[in-house]
C-alpha cells in the first residue's frame, strides 16, 4: 500500500475532483484573486505583445526569434490552461473539476512545459549555431529545419505527457477526491491512489529527470563553446552585445529548470504539497511572466521593433 493512500477509505470509480487549492479565509481569497489576476493579465499581455511583435516587425523574421515567438504562446498557453479556471476557484464554494476536465489539464500543461523545456535547449543550439557557426547559420537554421526542431518539441512534450497522464489516471482512488493542489498534477494526485505509486513515482522523477539533465546538457554544452568564443571577440561592444543576448537565456533557463527540478525531479517532491502550491505558481505564473520583460528589456532588436511598431500606430 502506497503511503500516499488512504487505506480506510473505499476505492470507487471517481466522476468529479474538488481543487481544494490555498488555505485561508475570505480575506486571504480575494487577495490571492487579486495578485493571482493581476499576474495573469500581465502574462497574457506581455506574451501576446511578444507574439505581435515578432509577427509584424520583418526585421524579427529570423530562427532566433521564431523560437521566441513560440516561447511565448508557450507560455501564454500552459498559464491559460490553470489560472482562469484558479481565480475562478478562488471566488466560488464549489471548487470541482470533472475526471475528464483534470485529465485534459494534466494533458495540456504537461505538454507545453515539457515542451518548452525542450525549447529552451533547442535555443541555445541555435545561438551556438550562431555564434560559432556564423557561415553555416543560414543553411543550419533555415525554415525547414526550425519548423522540424519545434515539431520535435512538441512531440517530445506530448510523448513525456501521455505517459505521465496514463501512468496516473489509470491508478485506482479512493473515495476522497480532494486534490490538495489548486491545479490537476501527478504529486497530489498520487496522494490519493489507493495502489502502490512506486512505479508511478519512478516513471515520473525518471522522465523529468531524463528531461531536464539531457536539455540542460544541451544548454551547457552550447554556451561553454559561445563562451569560448565570444571570449575571442576583441571588440568590447561586440562582446558585450552577445553576452546580453545570451544572458536571457540563461536566466529563463535557469529558472524554468530551477523549479521544475525541485517540483519533479527529486525525491523529496511528494512530502511538502504546500512547498508544491508556491513553487507551482512560480513557475506557472511568475516565469511565463517575467520571459518576455527579462527577453525585450535586454534585447536591443525588441526594443527598436516595439518602439517602430508605437510609431506606427501613432502616425495612423
Amino acid at each position: 500500500m502506497s503511503p500516499y493512500g488512504n487505506g480506510n477509505l473505499s476505492v470507487m470509480p471517481l466522476q468529479e475532483f474538488v481543487l481544494d487549492g490555498f488555505g485561508g479565509g475570505p480575506q486571504t481569497q480575494a487577495l490571492l484573486f487579486t495578485l493571482f489576476l493581476v499576474l495573469y493579465l500581465v502574462d497574457v499581455l506581455g506574451n501576446l505583445t511578444m507574439i505581435v511583435v515578432i509577427t509584424l516587425d520583418a526585421r524579427l523574421h529570423s530562427p532566433m526569434y521564431f523560437f521566441l515567438k513560440n516561447l511565448s504562446f508557450l507560455d501564454l498557453c500552459y498559464s491559460s490552461v490553470i489560472y482562469p479556471k484558479a481565480l475562478f476557484d478562488l471566488m466560488s464554494s464549489t471548487k470541482v473539476i470533472t475526471f475528464a476536465g483534470c485529465v485534459t489539464q494534466f494533458f495540456f500543461f504537461s505538454t507545453m512545459i515539457t515542451t518548452e523545456g525542450f525549447l529552451l535547449a533547442v535555443m541555445a543550439y541555435d545561438r551556438f549555431m550562431a555564434i560559432c557557426n556564423p557561415l553555416l547559420y543560414p543553411i543550419s537554421m533555415r525554415p525547414s529545419v526550425c519548423a522540424l526542431l519545434m515539431l520535435g518539441c512538441y512531440c517530445g512534450g506530448s510523448f513525456n505527457s501521455i505517459l505521465q497522464a496514463s501512468f496516473t489516471f489509470s491508478l485506482p482512488f479512493c473515495s476522497s477526491n480532494h486534490i490538495d493542489h489548486f491545479h490537476c498534477d501527478v504529486p497530489p494526485l498520487l496522494k490519493l491512489a489507493c495502489a502502490d505509486t512506486t512505479t508511478n513515482e519512478l516513471v515520473m522523477f525518471g522522465l523529468c529527470g531524463l528531461v531536464i539533465v539531457g536539455t540542460i546538457l544541451v544548454v551547457l554544452v552550447s554556451y561553454g563553446y559561445i563562451t569560448v568564443t565570444i571570449l575571442r571577440i576583441r571588440s568590447g561592444g561586440g562582446r558585450h552585445k552577445l553576452f546580453s543576448t545570451c544572458g536571457s537565456h540563461i536566466t529563463a533557463v535557469s529558472l524554468l529548470y530551477g523549479t521544475a527540478f525541485i517540483m519533479y525531479a527529486q525525491p523529496g517532491a511528494l512530502q511538502s504539497m504546500e512547498q508544491g502550491k508556491v513553487v507551482s505558481v512560480f513557475y506557472t505564473l511568475v516565469i511565463p511572466m517575467l520571459n518576455p520583460l527579462i527577453y525585450s528589456l535586454r534585447n536591443k532588436d525588441v526594443k527598436d521593433a516595439l518602439w517602430r511598431l508605437s510609431q506606427k500606430h501613432t502616425a495612423t
